[in-house]
């Protein structure tokens, strides 16, 4: 017997995971949806705030940024309002070519990206793919110091709008 879609949908729902595991460093955080391997912090800052002091963090660090988009501004072009979110690319090339070195698929997940986005209570939040899960994903079992450096210095960026 052939599976029919209303088959592959019940079972695809059943199989999904409810809960995504939350990095011991993002346990306080409430995400509006689960997201295996992302950690989020909360803003102490406004929307605007929050952006611009990222992106002074970075500077401060000597980190390269490569990219704002404003995906809020994406969805208004089309017709979709989307509570104000901006994702921003940043990274230290000697450090992040490292992970294409022992895997070219980590590609896609560098350079860094960091969402800033704003819940429709206000509340301005942070998240970015924690390095672990990056390791895990792409078997970057002989990259550890770098993983553990990269994690250290996205964690240092968004401490920059939490304390």
């Amino acid at each position: 017997m052939k599976p029919s879609a209303t088959m592959l949908i019940a079972a695809m729902t059943i199989a999904a995971p409810t809960v995504a595991a939350t990095p011991a460093s993002a346990q306080s955080a409430i995400a509006t949806a689960p997201a295996k391997g992302v950690i989020r912090v909360k803003s102490r800052y406004g929307f605007d705030e929050t952006v611009t002091r990222l992106k002074a963090d970075i500077a401060g660090k000597g980190i390269r940024f490569f990219a704002e988009i404003d995906q809020s501004a994406l969805g208004k072009g089309a017709k979709i309002d989307l509570p104000p979110s901006k994702l921003l690319l940043f990274g230290n090339p000697p450090l992040g070519v490292q992970f294409l070195t022992s895997n070219r698929l980590a590609g896609l997940d560098w350079p860094v990206r960091m969402l800033v986005a704003q819940e429709p209570d206000g509340s301005v939040w942070v998240a970015w793919t924690d390095f672990a899960a990056i390791a895990d994903r792409y078997a970057l079992s002989d990259r550890g110091e770098a993983i553990a450096m990269a994690s250290k210095v996205s964690a240092s960026i968004a401490d920059s709008v939490t304390h």
